[in-house]
C-alpha cells in the first residue's frame, strides 16, 4: 500500500484528495510539524529534503507533488497531449509562482535572515496571491477541460492552494470563477473525506 507522508494544511493534502478521488488505498502519515518532526533525522531518513508530501511505493520513494500525483493517480491526466500539458502548466504555476509567494508569509527564513526583512515580506502576501489569483480567474476559462470535477490532478492542486488564500489576506469572493471553483470541489466526496480525516 502507498504511504503518504503529509502535514495538515500543506500541499501534501492535494495527493490526498487525488488518491480519494480515484479510490486508491493508502496510509496516511501526520508529519508533526509543531514540532519541527521534519526536521528530525528519522523523517530525513525518509526525506533527506525535510519536506512533504513523501510517498513511500514498492518501487522507491518519491518527493515533489506533481511527481507524485502523476504516479499515484495516472488515470487523472488527460488523454489528448495538450490538455495534459495544460494541465500541466498549471500546476507548474501553482508549483513554481504561488506557493513560493505564500511561503514568504510563512517561511521567511528560507529567503532572508533579518527580522525585518521577514516582515516586509509578510506585508507584500497579500498582494502577491491577490495577483495570483486574479490571473488564475482569468486562465480557468482557457482550460481544454472542466474543472472542478475532479477529473484532473490539477483540480486538487489548485483546491488546496486556495485554501490558503484567507490566511494570505485574499477574499476568494472577489473571484466568481475561483469560488464556483472551490464551491464545487467542497462538494466532492474525496474533498469531505480529507476534512472528514483532519488533513484540512
Amino acid at each position: 500500500m502507498l504511504k503518504l507522508h503529509y502535514a495538515p494544511r500543506t500541499i501534501s493534502v492535494a495527493v490526498a484528495i487525488a488518491l480519494e478521488e480515484a479510490g486508491v488505498p493508502y496510509e496516511a502519515i501526520r508529519v508533526d510539524f509543531a514540532s519541527a518532526e521534519q526536521t528530525k533525522a528519522d523523517y530525513r531518513g525518509i526525506n533527506p529534503k525535510g519536506r512533504v508530501p513523501t510517498l513511500e511505493t514498492p518501487e522507491g520513494i518519491l518527493t515533489e507533488t506533481p511527481a507524485i500525483l502523476e504516479y499515484a493517480v495516472p488515470s487523472l491526466v488527460p488523454a489528448d497531449a495538450f490538455a495534459a500539458a495544460k494541465m500541466r502548466e498549471l500546476m507548474a504555476y501553482l508549483n513554481g509562482t504561488m506557493h513560493p509567494h505564500h511561503a514568504h508569509g510563512l517561511r521567511g527564513e528560507r529567503w532572508a535572515d533579518q527580522e525585518s526583512s521577514f516582515a516586509d515580506m509578510r506585508k507584500k502576501v497579500p498582494q502577491r496571491m491577490g495577483e495570483c489569483a486574479a490571473y488564475l480567474e482569468e486562465y480557468l476559462s482557457s482550460l481544454p477541460f472542466p474543472v472542478g470535477k475532479g477529473e484532473v490532478l490539477s483540480d486538487a492542486y489548485l483546491y488546496v492552494v486556495l485554501t490558503w488564500l484567507p490566511g494570505d489576506g485574499v477574499d476568494i469572493a472577489h473571484f466568481t470563477r475561483l469560488a464556483a471553483f472551490q464551491h464545487e470541489m467542497n462538494t466532492r466526496r474525496s474533498v469531505q473525506a480529507v476534512f472528514e480525516k483532519g488533513m484540512l
